[in-house]
């Protein structure tokens, strides 16, 4: 065989698997389309109702200047709701929880679960005081709501209920602590028992009615990644920047950790 003809033949093997290489990169690019990067894809946070505020502030202040062109979409729900969905096979990358029993719940798909902060229980009436709501008594007496047992703000309910030794004789529970807030803020409810966080998000639509003893009981947040994450590196840095200095200061302001938050 002449050696140009075997130039030719070696430079073909070569062209076609370059052809070859290219074709699985498209592949895996196609593939992984969803996954974030530093250049873009998104990121999906499936987080406690109770942190609509605070995340998505760290979202663009903190987690942003590392991950500026990533898309971040918010879950937010009831703990239990979304334990639940992640065990359905739901897609997420990052699951934070407003106690640790749901955290529990999805233990074999969570990464490195720690808490990260903590929030604590405010009675709330809806402004003016129109059914002049002065304690839990009074309160179970009027039109009364607080979240189901299953959901954490409910669970911290009934620990703070058995704390203080009172009988609380809700109208209804509801599915998310926002739910709670949303009844009171438009005086369907008269009263609620919501978390500090959301009485601080209500503003002026609500009073808190001071209970003594009420911060004795609180709840512990639980965040992870997720084992099956679409996007594992982008998950972790979002983690990191919840739990940085800056991250926390955020959670501070919102009412989280031992912060009373800034009155809207």
């Amino acid at each position: 065989m002449s050696p140009l003809l075997t130039r030719r033949i070696v430079f073909r093997k070569v062209a076609a698997l370059a052809v070859l290489a290219l074709g699985l990169a498209a592949c895996s690019a196609g593939a992984s389309g969803r996954s974030a990067s530093a250049d873009g894809g998104e990121l999906t946070v499936f987080a406690a109702a109770s942190l609509n505020a605070a995340f998505p502030e760290i979202a663009e202040r903190v987690f942003a200047a590392d991950y500026p062109h990533t898309k971040v979409n918010f879950a937010f729900e009831g703990s239990s709701s979304l334990a639940e969905k992640i065990l359905a096979g739901a897609p997420a990358d990052v699951f934070a929880s407003a106690n640790t029993k749901n955290m529990d719940k999805v233990a074999s798909l969570a990464v490195a679960p720690a808490e990260f902060t903590k929030n604590t229980l405010r009675l709330i009436v809806p402004a003016g005081n129109p059914a002049s709501v002065t304690d839990l008594a009074s309160a179970s007496a009027a039109k009364l709501v607080v979240c189901a047992p299953q959901v954490p703000c409910g669970a911290a309910t009934a620990k703070l209920a058995q704390h203080l030794g009172v009988e609380i004789r809700p109208v209804s529970q509801e599915q998310s602590v926002t739910d709670v807030r949303t009844k009171v803020e438009t005086g369907e409810a008269d009263a609620g028992l919501v978390y500090l966080t959301d009485a601080l998000l209500a503003g002026e639509q609500v009073q808190v009615v001071d209970v003594p003893r009420i911060t004795d009981v609180g709840t512990s947040y639980m965040l992870a990644t997720l084992a099956e994450a679409p996007s594992p590196e982008a998950a972790r840095a979002f983690v990191d920047a919840v739990r940085s200095p800056r991250g926390q200061e955020i959670l501070a302001k919102h009412g989280f950790g031992t912060g009373e938050g800034e009155k809207r």
